[in-house]
């Protein structure tokens, strides 16, 4: 901190940020998340963490909206970069119905970027008849 600096400023500073916060979380009460609030309570209440205050609950919402629309993209920019590499002929042939498939492994690359792995269960039966309608089966 700089010591020739007045102590005013950085009290007015404070101030600004406490009414931008104060204003935000007011905002908060009359804004109706994508995420519904029993469920963020759930999930918090789940995770020990309990608050009568609806605000946090909903100010929870929006940062677990923003993070998700951010993996999306995300996920997207890696689809994208996937069908580009996809070799000229059969891209053509793809490029006639021009819908993008996003797969787990473009999302696993997205989610990787925020820290967060995730792998493919491995499958495994008993048998090779597990799985399968019991009357088709030859036992």
């Amino acid at each position: 901190m700089n010591q020739n600096m007045p102590q005013s400023s950085s009290s007015e500073g404070r101030e600004d940020d406490d009414s931008s916060l104060s204003e935000f979380l007011s905002s908060l009460i009359d804004y109706t998340p994508t995420i519904p609030d029993e469920l963020v309570e759930h999930y918090l209440a789940k995770s020990g963490f309990q608050s009568p205050d609806v605000r946090l609950t909903r100010l929870v919402a929006v940062a677990t909206q923003k993070f998700v629309a951010e993996v999306a993209g995300d996920a997207l920019q890696h689809c994208k970069a996937r069908q580009a590499q996809i070799p000229k002929d059969k891209r053509d042939r793809q490029q006639k119905d021009r819908r993008l498939v996003m797969t787990t492994e473009d999302l696993s690359k997205a989610l990787r970027e925020y820290g967060v792995n995730i792998r493919h269960q491995e499958y495994f039966a008993d048998s090779p008849s597990t799985g399968m309608d019991p009357a088709t089966r030859e036992e």
